[in-house]
């Protein structure tokens, strides 16, 4: 299962990335894509909509604090869109 979760980058300062990675592989382990890009210190986050959107339509499920993001951006309401479109 493929799951979008933060990626930690950086020794001193904590920033992420959000990757979409197999679940059963490693924080730091290899990842199929990088999606989005999150710094809590200065509250910025940078998001690839049209991938993260592909992702979570083909059953990538993100974890909390991804979620937690994704749901700030309002990415999650685009996806509940688009599916009602779909139908």
């Amino acid at each position: 299962m493929v799951k979008l979760r933060l990626k930690r980058c950086g020794r001193k300062q904590a920033v992420y990335r959000i990757v979409a990675i197999d679940g059963r592989s490693r924080r730091e382990g290899r990842d199929l894509q990088k999606v989005g890009f999150y710094d809590p210190i200065k509250n910025q986050t940078y998001l690839n909509v049209p991938a993260i959107l592909y992702f979570l339509e083909k059953g990538a499920q993100p974890t909390g604090t991804v979620h937690d993001i994704l749901k700030r951006a309002e990415v999650l309401k685009e996806l509940r869109s688009n599916q009602i479109k779909l139908n």
